[in-house]
């Protein structure tokens, strides 16, 4: 019996009482206003995503005027002699990955919207 005595809530103190009733108004109030800047912060973040303006740059690949039922067509004019070893694209531009007629390898950027090349970079060791 003594132990089912122990288990049951003592009435608290009046002082304490007080002071942990302060002390749950204190937490709901900050839990209150920490929910509601979250809030707010959220809500800041889906403002700028649905208003942001699109990138400025260089139109994509798909942006590209081609003339219906006819291939989108130009040159790539790379240096005499030289070797074309791979090609990448992304977006708008190729990358060309040349040897060149001296044997060197570089790697030239070009821009299809723009018809030219826009980059050279050359491949050496140090």
């Amino acid at each position: 019996m003594a132990a089912a005595d122990e288990d049951e809530e003592k009435p608290l103190d009046p002082e304490v009482e007080k002071v942990r009733k302060k002390l749950v108004r204190f937490v709901a109030i900050n839990l209150g206003l920490l929910f509601l800047a979250l809030m707010v912060v959220i809500a800041a973040l889906v403002y700028k995503t649905r208003t942001a303006p699109p990138p400025a740059g260089s139109p994509l690949a798909a942006d590209i005027q081609v003339p219906s039922g006819e291939p989108l067509t130009g040159d790539v004019v790379l240096p005499v002699g030289a070797k074309v070893i791979s090609q990448s694209l992304s977006g708008n531009r190729v990358s060309i990955d040349a040897e060149l007629a001296d044997g060197s390898r570089a790697i030239f950027v070009y821009d299809i919207t723009e018809r030219r090349i826009i980059g050279r970079f050359s491949i050496r060791n140090k």
